[in-house]
């Protein structure tokens, strides 16, 4: 059945997963901030490449943020599809815009959903985990996927789940309705598919938004594989403290990633070694950010893990050097070099 979506953001996530739905036929509303974004969807539509056939999909409507008061408020599904540090706006203007029997959707990076909840109520809010979807705008309406698709894989890209792990007749819908992009599935886990892939971004987000290096890059050396390993260690340490259920991420079980063991060191070594002789050398979304001269999602990304663990005393320390140089950074007080890869770990460990 077409169901009317909204997207607040029109971003890579927010112009993919439109383009899909709108293809699929549903009546698909984005709105965006950027004015170039807007303009050009509206005249022609979006363009979408990747690990499948490209294709070109209309929207019903696109309108600039400005204008966004103007939107009826009939909509069965708001996706919030934004940066993490502007999830609370957004997540107000996808509830004005509802329908009575509408609910939210926080379908970003990061630990946004208690601040959806917050805006919208718990009852009126579904949590969306996805993973190996790296996606980029690098030009107005045109939305690229880097990464491999993951149907065929054993592994779903969307993950739907209620924030009291129940499984509902809406989260079994939306899994089903996001089903035509990748595999999905509802889940009963949200806060423990939610910390897994924090835990995967935290480990290579910044490295790549600190350094300029891509993926490739970072796994091509040494050093790069342990910032690598260190940052997903300490992760997988503050949230089996703070009581999760972690599904596995980047190859392992949690318990794997949090142990000191040397063989497991090694074996973690040997896995992203083989990611480093080959492949397309994808930026990830922080790094993206670093290139256009955004703001970065640090303080909500590896911020979030420094945070937690302090709660749960255990020690972050690679962590917390990374997040302060990405502060830097975005400060302006710091360009990305390789080199502080390096600085990184020895702060570390200093």
């Amino acid at each position: 059945m077409s169901q009317r979506l909204l997207f607040v953001g029109a971003g890579a996530i927010g112009s993919y997963l439109g383009a899909f739905l709108a293809r699929a036929g549903h009546e698909v509303t984005l709105v965006d901030p950027w004015p170039e974004q807007v303009e050009t969807i509206r005249a022609q539509g979006i363009r979408v490449t990747g690990p499948h056939e490209p294709f070109h999909a209309k929207v019903a409507s696109i309108v600039h943020l400005a204008d966004a008061a103007s939107l009826p408020a009939d909509f069965d599904v708001a996706f919030v599809a934004m940066k993490a540090y502007d999830t609370e706006w957004a997540t107000r203007l996808a509830v004005d815009r509802l329908a009575p029997s509408g609910y939210v959707v926080a379908s970003q990076n990061c630990w946004t959903d208690p601040v959806v909840a917050s805006v919208a109520g718990r009852e009126r809010a579904v949590g969306l985990v996805m993973s190996k979807i790296g996606v980029a705008v690098w030009r107005p309406g045109e939305v690229e996927r880097g990464m491999e698709a993951g149907r065929g894989a054993g592994h779903d890209v969307f993950r739907v789940g209620e924030h009291d792990g129940a499984l509902t007749p809406r989260t079994a819908a939306l899994a089903e309705m996001l089903s035509v992009v990748d595999g999905a599935r509802p889940t009963d886990n949200l806060w423990g598919e939610r910390w897994a892939k924090l835990s995967q971004n935290a480990m290579g987000n910044p490295v790549q938004a600190m350094t300029g290096l891509g993926n490739v890059e970072i796994a091509g050396q040494a050093r790069g594989r342990e910032i690598t390993i260190r940052l997903g260690q300490e992760s997988a340490r503050v949230g089996l403290a703070r009581g999760y259920r972690i599904p596995a991420f980047g190859g392992f079980p949690a318990e794997r990633w949090a142990a000191a063991e040397p063989a497991t060191y090694r074996e973690l070594d040997a896995l992203l070694a083989s990611k480093g002789t080959g492949g397309r050398n994808w930026r990830a979304s922080m790094a993206q950010d670093v290139a256009k001269g955004r703001r970065t999602e640090i303080d909500y990304m590896n911020g979030h893990v420094v945070d937690e663990g302090r709660k749960a005393g255990v020690p972050t320390p690679v962590s917390g050097a990374v997040v302060d140089l990405v502060r830097e950074i975005d400060a302006g007080a710091r360009r990305p070099a390789p080199e502080l890869l390096e600085l990184a770990l020895r702060r570390a460990e200093g």
